[in-house]
């Protein structure tokens, strides 16, 4: 067995620093990575660009002169999810089984030396559960959970500084809207389903899949603050994925 993790699911908010994670982890040798995080070569699967497609095709329905079905443009040209389109969850999660099944459980030797990344941000009341539970029992019987959490005003902070910035070089620049966040993301129910434990295990359909949850505040771009947080949270992590696998 190697060192590394097969999947390693990336939750939280959204803007809490998941990309980010994705991005440090871009930049570190292969060897480096799978040493010091756990982490072989990668692939990632992020149901953001699914949903994105779905709100394009709202655009052109819109142009066709029929309704929206899961997006309103709360900012011009930058739509956002509206309550009716809370669907395109279970859409994604379901989405997520077909695509993991067939082009990376399908190989079983793409797990001899890489790592698949799972992305996607929940709220509400049954929000990661609901999601976490409509998983396939094979793709979590390989997974630990990540978790990068961040305050409310913090996920609202980053989200709003980010666009500004993107907006600077390119016109195609998406933030989540305000109405979009505070519908779906003002609460979570991550801390309900781990009983506010840090760390440990969570049970998903009678599966115990380990998780930790990452403090991901103040906010840096120092590698060095970077190497240690994450260093530390997936060292933690690989220890219950290892006892778990053994």
């Amino acid at each position: 067995m190697t060192a590394t993790f097969d999947h390693l699911l990336l939750l939280g908010r959204p803007a809490g620093g998941k990309s980010e994670f994705i991005d440090f982890m871009k930049k570190i040798p292969d060897d480096v990575r799978a040493r010091k995080f756990h982490i072989g070569k990668f692939e990632e699967v992020d149901d953001f660009v699914w949903i994105w497609e779905k709100f394009v095709e709202d655009d052109i329905w819109e142009r066709a002169g029929q309704p929206r079905l899961y997006s309103k443009n709360y900012m011009p040209g930058n739509p956002g999810m509206a309550p009716e389109g809370e669907r395109l969850f279970r859409f994604c999660m379901h989405k997520f089984n077909e695509v993991i099944a067939e082009k990376y459980l399908a190989r079983p030797q793409f797990y001899n030396d890489h790592t698949l990344f799972i992305e996607f941000a929940r709220g509400r009341r049954n929000g990661f559960r609901d999601a976490l539970n409509a998983l396939k029992p094979e793709i979590l019987k390989r997974a630990a959970i990540l978790f990068i959490d961040v305050t409310r005003e913090e996920s609202w902070r980053r989200n709003t500084a980010r666009y500004r910035e993107k907006l600077k070089h390119s016109v195609l620049a998406h933030m989540v809207p305000k109405e979009t966040f505070d519908y779906f993301y003002s609460d979570h129910d991550w801390s309900d389903l781990t009983g506010k434990d840090k760390n440990g295990r969570v049970d998903v359909n009678g599966l115990k899949v380990p998780f930790v949850t990452m403090n991901n505040e103040p906010e840096s771009a120092d590698p060095s603050v970077l190497n240690e947080r994450y260093g530390n949270a997936l060292e933690q992590l690989y220890g219950l994925y290892h006892e778990k696998s053994v």
